[in-house]
This record gives C-alpha cells, structure tokens and sequence, in this order.
C-alpha cells in the first residue's frame, strides 16, 4: 500500500531506540525544575491501562492524565486525546500530559504498536524496513482506529461519565500530527471514507508533515470544520530516508487547512524533536522555552475555544517574542 503518512524525524543517526526522558520544561536551575514538577504532580494521577480491540486484534495501550478535580468528583472536565509520533509510546510528550492535568483536562495518551518504540528493536540493518511498514496507509489507518477505539473505551468507563464531551480534543506530533488532521477531517483521495471523528470539536497540530504522494494538500484539508493550533518551528525539518519534508510543508498544511479558525506559531530555530521530550534537541537554551510557550499556547487555544477567553491568546506572543519567528493569531 502507499506509504502517505509521514515517518516522524526520531531517528536521524539511525543510532537505535529513542527513551523517554524525565521532561525539561523550565527555564530555571534543576532544584527549582524539581520543585515545580513535584507541585505539579500533585494536581493529578497517572493510569496506564491495556486495552485490547478485539475487533482488530490490535493492543491499544494508554496513559491517562486524570485531573485531581475528576478525582474529587468536582463536576465534569474536559479531555485532550493525544497521538505520539513514529517511534513513540504511550509515555511521552509528558511534558503537555502533565501540564494539561495540572489546568483540570484530563490527557489520554494513546500508543500505537504498529508505529511505536517497538519500531527501534531488532536488527539495525531491518530499521528502514519497519520505518517504510509503519508508514503504510494501513497503519495510519490503525492509528485513527486506535483514537477512536480509546476514546469509545474511556467514554463507556465509569470515568467517562466525568468527561464534558463537548469539550474533546485531538491532538499529535508529526506522525500523530497526521492521524489528528485525519480525525478532524482531512481526507486524502486514497483514504477509506469516515476516518473523522464527530466527537473532536478542536484539534492542536504539532509539526504536521505532507500527505506524501497525496498530492496538493487543499483538498485534502479544505473540509476540516473545527478550530485548529498549528505549532512548528523554523528548523523543523524531516529527514528520514525516502521522506525528506522541509519546515515550509509545516506551513503549507496551516495554509491548506480549512475550518471557523486556525492559529499558527512559529519557533525561531528548534527542530522537528524539540516538541519530543528529549531534552537536547533543537538547542539546548531553546528547548525548555519553546516546551513551556507550547505548554502556554495549547492551554490559551483551550480556553479561547471553549470558554471564549480571548486574553491569553493576545498577551501569549508577547511573553514569548525573543523565540517567536511567526504568529498567526488574534490581532495578528
């Protein structure tokens, strides 16, 4: 099948499998980054959970963000549900998982087996050969499957019930960026029908790759209806045999998307994995910036969406001028 989706940039040396890694979100000393961390922490509980879909005799892994207000039974909350990019799991991008428990969402962080750290097991030598088979259309058709799948399993649970489900987000980096434009609406002309999810009422997309051999990406994302955020960076670049993206395809895919409203930031410098939680990646000054602006905007998007607060969008590209390159936003 054709290999459409994007093979996420984790792994440009080839030099074996990516971890997670404990967050660098702040840009203070490392006593005072452990000190925000363990305040932070207290604000909610971390659940994995094994789902299986027997319908496809797939696993479907999670890592759920629960809110303490969910925990205490302080009425109903919202759910951000989130897609790692190739070579991901269930465990990373901790550093938005956390923070958006710590603001009262809940975070369901979906790993996808056919596309996930498994990927970077076995031989070096069989490496591209299972980047190019997690990037056939028939994963990124799993991947969708698997949102869906977590997100019906989680609403029929009892915490489901404490779910707003007006207020459900789709959210992914790079590859998982691909299967939130897919969710929200996108339709690239080799895709089954119905991939999009009614459900999802706003989508925050993190280094959006092409629809590689799709072809132009206007009618692909023209049919998008919901509020979106486009996050990337002006390094943001992927290069991984057979398919090379550079950072203007991040802002061809903003461009393209259609929908009541769309925001863009743009990173000055970073990389592809800067939005990963590695720490090291894209600069190591930069880096714990752009993870906490990220934080900050994902959150002022939120509440621009669903309770009409229109401030933190507007004072947000002041905070963060001295790494800002582009803002597409309010008042823009």
């Amino acid at each position: 099948m054709r290999a459409w989706p994007c093979l996420s940039l984790l792994l440009l040396t080839l030099a074996g499998p990516l971890r997670a890694q404990a967050p660098l979100d702040l840009p203070q000393d490392a006593a005072s980054a452990v000190a925000n961390a363990q305040v932070e922490a207290q604000t909610f509980t971390a659940i994995d959970m094994d789902w299986q879909d027997a319908t496809r005799q797939r696993a479907v892994p999670v890592r759920l963000y629960w809110p303490a207000r969910a925990a205490a039974g302080q009425g109903r909350v919202p759910l951000v549900v989130f897609s790692h990019g190739l070579g991901g799991s269930r465990q990373g991008y901790s550093y938005l998982g956390r923070y958006w428990a710590s603001q009262g969402y809940a975070s369901l962080h979906v790993q996808h087996v056919g596309s996930d750290r498994q990927l970077w097991s076995g031989s070096i030598f069989g490496l591209i050969g299972r980047l190019q088979d997690a990037a056939k259309e028939s994963e990124a058709v799993n991947r969708v499957r698997d949102v869906r799948f977590a997100l019906d399993q989680l609403l029929a649970s009892p915490r489901g019930a404490q779910i707003d489900a007006e207020r459900i987000v789709v959210a992914g980096h790079s590859y998982g960026a691909t299967t939130s434009l897919l969710l929200a609406g996108a339709r690239p002309p080799s895709a089954p029908a119905a991939l999009s999810d009614p459900r999802i009422k706003a989508a925050i997309i993190i280094s959006a790759p092409p629809f590689y051999g799709q072809g132009e990406p206007a009618p692909i994302l023209s049919g998008i209806s919901i509020p979106t955020l486009h996050i990337t960076a002006t390094e943001d670049v992927i290069t991984v045999p057979g398919y090379h993206s550079e950072a203007s395809d991040r802002l061809a895919v903003f461009e393209a998307t259609g929908g009541p409203r769309k925001l863009l930031a743009v990173f000055a410098g970073g990389s592809h994995s800067i939005f990963t939680d590695r720490s090291g990646t894209g600069g190591v000054a930069l880096n714990p910036k752009v993870k906490t602006a990220t934080r900050e905007l994902t959150a002022a998007f939120l509440g621009s969406v669903f309770e009409g607060r229109q401030d933190g969008l507007r004072q947000w590209p002041a905070r963060w001028q001295e790494i800002l390159a582009r803002w597409a936003g309010p008042d823009h």
